[in-house]
């Protein structure tokens, strides 16, 4: 009898520390998706947007970005649905998407301050975007993302002064090293560990 209540209170021990450990992790699954949804979505809009004015002359090339409004009722939707099913909200998943709203609120107060100028918005937005990224990777603890922040910053220097032309192609780049890179590998993290 003596040995099964040990036995018990091992496992009873290990159950505690284990689920102490799951209460403080973020659900990582939600971030990759989101990573690479907006990686893939920025991409197409920035290259879109790129063509539209140097090769096609479109005079309003920037209706490419009206794309980003299905893409963040569509994120929405993905996080909201999986929130739900979720069992336990961590402190860390709270405190990662109100990383994520102030982002957000702090790219429609930048859009309402520059709205007279939007040709020169780009370096701010991947200011901001870099923020919300290197404090996502410290939430996480997922250095591949905290890179991929300084990427965004040392390409917001960058196309600050380079020809706005050539500073288009900027967008797609940190999206790529910022957003994509460090997606898969977050994928592809949580697939191993689901193994």
């Amino acid at each position: 009898m003596e040995n099964e209540e040990k036995m018990m209170s091992g496992e009873e021990s290990l159950r505690i520390i284990t689920e102490m450990i799951n209460k403080t992790k973020v659900n990582i699954q939600q971030g990759s998706f989101h990573l690479l949804f907006w990686g893939w979505l920025i991409i197409a809009c920035s290259l879109g947007e790129y063509f539209l004015v140097n090769f096609a002359h479109y005079a309003l090339h920037y209706y490419v970005w009206f794309l980003v409004i299905p893409g963040g009722i569509v994120s929405m939707t993905y996080g909201i649905v999986n929130g739900r099913k979720a069992v336990v909200h961590t402190y860390a998943d709270r405190l990662y998407m109100w990383v994520w709203m102030g982002f957000l609120f702090s790219f429609f107060v930048l859009f309402a301050i520059h709205s007279k100028n939007l040709d020169t918005v780009s370096p701010y937005i991947m200011l901001l975007v870099g923020f919300a990224t290197f404090i996502s990777g410290f939430i996480i603890k997922f250095k591949p993302l905290i890179i991929g922040a300084f990427c965004f910053w040392i390409i917001a220097v960058i196309i600050s002064f380079v020809n706005p032309s050539i500073g288009m192609l900027g967008m797609p780049v940190a999206m790529l090293t910022g957003y994509l890179i460090p997606g898969y590998m977050l994928k592809n993290k949580v697939s191993h560990d689901k193994v």
